[in-house]
């Protein structure tokens, strides 16, 4: 009876800590919504809840400001770097863990490396070369770096086939399958769990960006979400309920993308830490 007591205890501890971990974390994110929808004259107030839920805070943003070119444009970068991220990280990573060649694990030992190489140490070397192309102030510098693929999720992708038995390949190549087509009829639809979780951190990535297109971004039509978020800020500084309407609207596609998504992405993230 005492062992069955004290892991009842034990579990009913366990609940309260993790339900106060869970309330410390959505409080943020419930004062964000409570001010989206407080009118003008409570946004000061410190009585978290609103009078009435004041619904215009969602579309003033786009009076004040082209939210709506903002929100056009995120989705053109971002849709581009998961589908060029994607990919690209998809071949490379084929190729190092399904092909024998001289210098492999040196050249895959390099790729690791430069996930070391601090981003900000690359910046000015990228906008010179940017800038000589004339791509400065286009969506050009934010697409094509992402044709050339990303050290970690070439790793992730190379984990996760390197987890799918090599046997597989010889049947393919037994029924007369070149390399292309074991990929893409053995090896891929296997690996939905990781394509879907590179789409994922890469969306999350390029969508959150702000450094990047607050760099190569000169002219507010081409501002991306999170530096007009950020202009609306320097110019609209009181007008916090609509700021955070606005915020809210940003935020809705990453969680409406890994709510459908975490059964996949979980599953990625675990099975890719398998090596053979």
């Amino acid at each position: 009876m005492k062992a069955q007591w004290s892991k009842k205890i034990a579990r009913i501890t366990l609940h309260v800590i993790l339900i106060a971990g869970a309330l410390v974390t959505v409080l943020p994110f419930l004062w964000m919504v409570l001010e989206a929808l407080k009118p003008n004259q409570e946004i000061y107030s410190a009585n978290w809840i609103p009078s009435h839920l004041d619904w215009s805070n969602f579309m003033a943003g786009f009076t004040v400001l082209p939210f709506g070119q903002f929100f056009l444009n995120s989705a053109i970068v971002t849709l581009a770097n998961v589908i060029l991220q994607t990919a690209s990280s998809t071949f490379v990573a084929y190729g190092f863990a399904r092909f024998r060649f001289p210098g492999r694990n040196i050249l895959f030992m390099i790729l690791i490396a430069t996930m070391m190489v601090p981003y900000y140490v690359t910046i000015i070397p990228m906008y010179v070369e940017f800038n000589a192309l004339g791509w400065v102030n286009t969506l050009l510098p934010l697409i094509v770096p992402g044709a050339f693929g990303n050290a970690f999720y070439i790793f992730l992708m190379r984990q996760f086939f390197a987890a799918i038995p090599r046997e597989m390949d010889d049947s393919a190549k037994v029924d007369g399958c070149g390399p292309v087509s074991i990929l893409w009829r053995i090896l891929l639809p296997q690996s939905k769990p990781a394509l879907v979780t590179v789409g994922i951190f890469t969306f999350l990535s390029t969508w959150n960006d702000f450094l990047n297109p607050l760099i190569y971004l000169n002219s507010m039509q081409k501002y991306t979400v999170a530096v007009g978020l950020q202009y609306f800020v320097g110019q609209y500084s009181s007008e916090w309920n609509v700021m955070m309407a606005m915020s809210l609207l940003a935020l809705f596609p990453c969680l409406l993308l890994f709510f459908f998504a975490q059964k996949y992405f979980i599953q990625g993230i675990v099975v890719s830490g398998v090596d053979k």
